[in-house]
């Protein structure tokens, strides 16, 4: 049987939201900038691995590497809620339920950054 709606009708509110295009290079953009990131934790974290406290707080300080690990923490917070924003639209139906999963993850995601480059910070001025 032939489906009988004109080519509008199929589509009508299943049209472009006029900003994946920024969404999928932000999502590119922040993965490339997590690359150069990721390697200088790991390499960090693996020259202070059997160190102590002290020494890792004295490594904190560096202007550098405390410069890094917040925008380390940033990018990949922002990333995260990306990839999950992709995640959540595509396989949570119900329109309620879809707000409400966006809502918690966006919540959830600027605590987790807002706690990480607190830390970061308390640590790298040392209050």
């Amino acid at each position: 049987m032939t489906d009988m709606k004109a080519p509008l009708a199929k589509v009508r509110g299943l049209g472009s939201a006029k900003n994946g295009t920024h969404h999928w290079w932000m999502h590119r953009v922040t993965a490339l900038a997590n690359i150069p990131l990721v390697i200088f934790v790991v390499i960090s974290f693996m020259g202070n691995l059997h160190k102590g406290y002290a020494d890792w707080v004295a490594w904190l300080q560096q202007p550098v590497a405390a410069v890094v690990m917040v925008l380390f923490v940033a990018n990949i917070c922002y990333h995260m809620r990306l990839g999950l924003q992709v995640l959540i639209e595509d396989y949570v139906t119900n329109k309620t339920n879809k707000v409400a999963a966006m809502m918690a993850v966006s919540f959830g995601i600027i605590l987790m950054a807002g706690l990480g480059i607190f830390s970061i910070l308390k640590i790298a001025f040392g209050g």
